[in-house]
């Protein structure tokens, strides 16, 4: 009866330590804004993916293609046209970006990121009009 007892309390402690560790941790981190997907803290866990990648890993539905001058086009909603852009909306520290040759992410430097959101829904993308049907990635850099 001792040992049980002993075994009970052994165990009662090592998850006592490992809820306070797991809570000490979440203070640590700071909050996300709703929908965010990326940090610049997890981007920096995660050296050497592109952007692309890591947005693949992190948002459901998400679909990567090649554009027909190369360079990697995101799919969030589907072929939604036919002779249209399928390609999100990206809109960086409240700029939206017009179409690019090589590519909209290749403005951005993935260092330089605070935060990516993917807003996707109908209500989230209708203050972007119709340049947001395809969906909306937006993108906070740091400020210096």
């Amino acid at each position: 009866m001792a040992n049980l007892s002993r075994a009970a309390s052994v165990a009662c402690l090592l998850l006592i330590s490992c809820s306070h560790r797991q809570a000490a941790s979440d203070a640590q981190t700071a909050p996300r804004p709703p929908g965010t997907v990326l940090t610049a803290d997890d981007i920096r866990r995660h050296p050497g993916q592109s952007l692309e990648q890591l947005l693949l890993a992190r948002v459901p539905g998400l679909t990567i293609e090649r554009a027909v001058d190369g360079h990697a086009k995101l799919i969030l909603r589907g072929r939604n046209t036919i002779v249209g852009d399928d390609e999100p909306l990206f809109v960086v520290n409240g700029i939206a970006l017009g179409p690019a040759v090589g590519g909209n992410l290749n403005a951005v430097d993935i260092h330089d990121i605070e935060t990516v959101q993917v807003l996707v829904d109908a209500a989230a993308t209708s203050a972007y009009g119709v340049r947001g049907s395809n969906g909306v990635i937006v993108i906070r850099t740091k400020q210096t």
